[in-house]
């Protein structure tokens, strides 16, 4: 296994067969989605491969807290971002257990802290509340009535996340 590096347009084929075997038909997001998000400035998404394949994902970017990205929406630059957005993350089931997931989030939290961020955000949804519960996530309400709906589009079992980044 190769250590994480950025993820790029000719990861996206093995992304889109990570989502297909890690997602319901709902929740996979296409290649023209992908690849306007990795056109943002703002973009900060790795992957990880395993002999020239795509084995785990994780999409994300600077933004503001508070702030959910839609389903199938872009990555919106934020002029004064104070927030790590993790908007996806998938390893293969077959590789599930073998600490990949860390492997992408560690030095994702790393650079976002050294870039002054404060905080780390994301959506929970099929069930993932307890995953990322472990990883430091707490529910946190939102305020805003049109984050509340681009939450609602993840499904009633959707949750809004956060959690504290601490300089090293």
């Amino acid at each position: 296994m190769h250590p994480p590096r950025p993820l790029t347009l000719a990861d996206l084929p093995g992304l889109l067969a990570v989502q297909r075997a890690c997602y319901g038909a709902g929740f996979v997001e296409g290649a023209d989605v992908f690849a306007r998000r990795l056109a943002s400035p703002a973009q900060c998404s790795l992957v990880l491969e395993d002999g020239g394949l795509v084995c785990a994902y994780l999409a994300a970017y600077d933004s503001v807290l508070g702030k959910v990205t839609p389903l199938h929406g872009d990555f919106e630059t934020a002029p004064q971002p104070d927030t790590l957005y993790l908007h996806d993350m998938a390893v293969l089931p077959q590789l599930a257990g073998r600490g990949l997931a860390r492997a992408l989030l560690d030095p994702l939290w790393h650079q976002a802290t050294a870039r002054g961020l404060r905080q780390s955000a994301l959506v929970s949804v099929q069930g993932s509340r307890g995953y990322w519960e472990r990883q430091g996530y707490v529910a946190q309400p939102l305020q805003d009535a049109a984050q509340r709906q681009r939450l609602a589009g993840y499904g009633a079992d959707a949750l809004y996340m956060v959690r504290r980044l601490t300089p090293p």
